[in-house]
Formats: C-alpha cells, structure tokens, sequence
C-alpha cells in the first residue's frame, strides 16, 4: 500500500441514478416515489433550447415542493460551452432551499471546468449563507475528458460522483457507432467460425473506475439507451459492477428495478463473504496470515474484498 492511503467515497447508496427532463413536471412525483437512490432533474440534453428557462423554474419549484425522502437529489446543468449554464447555477443556489444535494456537470474536459463552477458556486454559497454546500458530480463525454480523467477526479473536494456519457463520449473519439452503451456489433473477435464480442466502453470505465477510487470518488456507469433490451441492460451492468462501479443510470423506470438487482450485493454473496472474514479471524487467532475457504487460498487481500461486499450490504439496508 502507497504511504498516501486511499480515501473512502462518500458513503450512500448510489445504486441507480434516475433522470427526468425538468421539463416535465408530471414525472416529478413518480420520480420521487421510485426506488431509485438518486434523482438526476435535468436541465441539459433532455430540454430543448425553448424550454430551457421554463424547466430551471420548473426545477426550482420541485426541489421546493415535492418530498424526495432520503434520495439524494442532483440537478444536470448545461454544458460550459453553452450561455445557459451559469444561469442554471446562479438561479438554483439563489432561489432553492438546502434539500439539493448535488449538481451535475456535463461534459467536463478538464480540471479547470470543475473548478469554473466551483467558484461560481463557492461565491454564491458566501453571499446567500446557505448552511449546505453542494456537492458535484461530473460526466466524462469526450476524448479530452478520458485523457485528463484523473486531474479531473482531483478537481475538487465538492466532487462525489463520476459517471460515463457513452453517447458523446462516442461522438468525440470518432467511434462508428449510433448506439448508447452495450455491445457494438462490429466490435467483435474471431476464434474459427465464432465471433466473439468485446466490450468498447471497457478500458474507458477503468480508468474512470481507477481516478475515482485514488480520489475518494463514486464511480457510475451511465445510460443505455435500448430500454427495450432488459438482458443487455444486466449484462453491461453486471460488467460496470465487477469492475468497480457503483451504480449506473436509468433512462426509463423499467431499469430502476436491473439496476438495483445488479449493485445490490446478493444474500449469497454476502453470507459468503462474512464466512470469508470469519475464516480470516480464525487464522489470526492461530497465528497464520492465510488459510482456505473452500478449496481456495484467502489472505489479507481476501479480507479487503469481502469486507466491500459487507459494506455494500450494510450501507443499501440503512438507506
């Protein structure tokens, strides 16, 4: 272990991170009653150029007036490369209360981004006296993003959250696809006459995966967008899973329920990783640094595993 230690993410369930356009306010309340752990209200790509003053109102009035529980609740602003952005910013923190909890910031290329909002929001927060600060969190969309992933994670000690934007993300690195995540169907391998089919978002999660467990981060997968395709939804949140992810996106309310089957840690998986530690405690108490579960070697590293799945475990049943 380095001697500068890892930082713990923010402990809270991040299992599903629902969104909704902020303008349409009839999905507000089945939003707040979902099962999802986290509302996205989105004030970005979902809301057309028209409409855009009209959702921020819309926006603000909800974050108001509508019970949200214990979700915790994030606003996605317009992009930096837009004349909407520090309207969303200026307006949400001067005329909402204390129960936003984050707000999203789309398409970050580089530290500097972050820190734009962070000094808008730092000098907003001083002059209203609001008693919350904001917490942040960012999609990485683009080349310039995956390249500077990890002075991006860095940024700021407001950010919580990281998440994939597979559609542009796409678009930026020229990738010859129209699909939002999932397998693509030319990337694929051959062994004889079968094909076998990679996954392109991979290497990209990994390194989001990578910066944000250096940093104290959440990492997130993002949207799919056949919500017609339940399998193709598990499959590739099963993968965002194994490699260290959090939670991923819906973009319909039939996925809320995929993602949480996938990123809640099964009874099995759990009862086996407690029986994993107890194996351990029993080693310590004999003097070994190691013995075997079930036909396999578990040692110190075992322990570091299993105790995630517990803690997984314990943190969605408080929430």
């Amino acid at each position: 272990m380095s001697f500068r230690l890892q930082p713990a993410a923010p402990a809270r369930p991040n299992r599903c991170q629902l969104f909704g356009p902020g303008s349409n306010t009839k999905l507000f309340a089945k939003m707040a009653a979902s099962s999802a752990d986290v509302i996205n209200l989105d004030l970005e790509d979902s809301v057309a150029p028209s409409d855009k003053d009209q959702a921020r109102a819309n926006v603000i009035e909800a974050i108001e007036n509508v019970d949200w529980g214990t979700k915790t609740l994030s606003v996605r602003i317009n992009g930096l490369d837009t004349p909407y952005w520090y309207r969303d910013v200026v307006d949400l923190l001067e005329q909402s209360s204390d129960r936003l909890d984050q707000i999203m910031i789309p398409k970050v290329g580089c530290a500097e981004d972050v820190y734009a909002v962070d000094a808008l929001v730092t000098a907003i927060e001083a002059a209203k006296g609001r008693s919350r600060k904001i917490a942040f969190e960012v999609i990485i969309e683009s080349a310039a993003g995956i390249a500077h992933v990890e002075e991006i994670a860095a940024s700021s000690p407001r950010l919580e959250a990281m998440s994939l934007g597979a559609a542009d993300f796409a678009a930026s690195m020229g990738m010859q696809t129209t699909g939002i995540g999932g397998t693509q169907e030319n990337y694929y391998m051959l062994h004889g006459q079968n094909r076998h089919y990679s996954d392109p978002w991979h290497w990209a999660q990994t390194a989001i995966v990578a910066a944000c467990r250096t940093h104290g981060i959440l990492p997130v997968d993002g949207p799919f967008g056949d919500f017609s395709d339940d399998e193709g939804y598990i499959a590739q949140a099963r993968r965002s899973a194994t490699l260290g992810m959090v939670g991923k996106w819906a973009i319909h309310p039939k996925q809320i329920a995929l993602a949480n089957q996938v990123f809640t840690p099964s009874d099995e998986a759990v009862a086996e990783a407690r029986e994993i530690l107890a194996a351990m405690e029993d080693a310590k108490a004999s003097g070994a640094g190691a013995t075997v579960y079930k036909g396999r070697l578990v040692d110190i590293a075992s322990i570091k595993q299993a105790e995630v799945i517990v803690a997984q475990s314990e943190l969605i049943a408080k929430g």
